[in-house]
């Protein structure tokens, strides 16, 4: 367990307008920190006044790009209850992309802990209005100085947060999807299954060369014979074809998100088959044009589930579900906001109280 030292602020901040808070914009008083050295392993847990980091200009981090993150959100119930979903999923990822990034782990639940511990100082900066939530943005650096392409030996840990208004301010809206034939995402043996900041910026060509073509995210195919999909620029993707759910599955090229794992676990609960394995997008638009594609939906911790009404691939269109989100997309947006917002019982054991607001 974390011996946490706390200093609070003595200059907080003005809280912003809960009608205007968008995402990622503004941030909590406070930021948890805790560095890694090899001779005292992870240590000086604390919690302090949000303020710039001082990093020399060799860091690691700024050159070879040694770091990683993680997205989950604090949410407030009707009852004033703060709460978290499946905060030990987070961990646990987060465990899985250190490993793959050479650096050092965080044992679950200090990494719990930590969160959760934020989230109680900053409390008053859970948003009260419907939708709204406190994004919870956990980091890790490298922070060695000097040139060379090697792992670190000193590392520090944040966790920061940002209110943030619904994401769907004036309704679900489902959208359009453009699919990416050109630049890929991941490959066999690279970090597609991490939650590293590398990932990201390899995709911004293509979603800026979507976003221009009026598309509000790229389908990304696989990286070897650019053939099957894997995974939406911020999100899992699931299609429903005769009744049956398919996605991609989680093999090392595509992010294992913690929704996505959820809304499986909810899908079977419900009777549905669900398929994790190659899907063509060649049979995924054949299943269009022939009426067999239900439902497409995707699904990650902003949106939680997102409707998919177009898919163009090469300048072939599908549209889905009329323009509108489908039953099963909305069964399952309904049934994790319920959850996540104490509006539903949690029977699967997945919300972890924080404090009363």
């Amino acid at each position: 367990m974390l011996d946490i030292k706390i200093t609070k602020t003595t200059n907080p901040k003005v809280k912003p307008d809960e009608s205007k808070l968008g995402f990622g914009k503004v941030f909590s008083d406070h930021m948890f920190l805790m560095d890694y050295a090899p001779d005292k392993g992870w240590y000086d847990a604390r919690i302090v006044p949000y303020a710039p980091f001082v990093l020399d200009p060799a860091c690691v981090v700024f050159h070879y790009a040694q770091e990683l993150f993680e997205g989950m959100k604090a949410y407030r119930t009707a009852g004033n209850d703060i709460q978290l979903f499946r905060p030990e999923c987070n961990g646990q990822r987060m465990q899985d992309s250190c490993d793959r990034m050479c650096i050092p782990q965080i044992p679950v639940d200090d990494y719990v802990q930590a969160v959760k511990a934020l989230v109680e100082i900053d409390k008053d900066w859970v948003p009260h209005s419907e939708g709204a939530s406190l994004y919870i943005r956990p980091f890790i650096i490298a922070t060695d100085v000097g040139m060379g392409v090697h792992a670190s030996k000193n590392y520090t840990f944040c966790i920061i947060c940002s209110p943030s208004g619904a994401y769907y301010a004036s309704g679900i809206d489902p959208v359009r999807i453009y699919v990416e034939d050109e630049y890929i995402r991941a490959a066999p043996g690279l970090t597609g299954f991490t939650k590293c900041g590398g990932n990201y910026a390899a995709s911004i060509k293509a979603g800026e060369l979507a976003e221009q073509k009026g598309f509000a995210q790229v389908l990304w195919l696989d990286g070897v014979e650019k053939k099957y999909v894997e995974e939406v620029g911020a999100m899992n993707i699931f299609f429903m074809i005769d009744g049956k759910i398919y996605t991609a599955a989680c093999v090392g090229t595509v992010l294992p998100g913690v929704t996505r794992r959820s809304c499986i676990e909810l899908l079977k609960d419900w009777g549905y088959e669900v398929i994790e394995g190659k899907l063509a997008i060649a049979d995924i638009m054949k299943a269009g044009h022939e009426g067999h594609l239900d439902e497409v939906f995707g699904t990650g911790t902003a949106a939680v589930v997102s409707p998919v009404k177009e898919l163009d691939w090469k300048g072939d269109k599908v549209d889905i579900s009329g323009g509108k989100i489908g039953p099963v997309t909305q069964r399952l947006y309904d049934t994790m906001t319920g959850i996540q917002w104490g509006k539903l019982p949690d029977t699967k054991g997945w919300i972890v109280p924080v404090c009363k607001g």
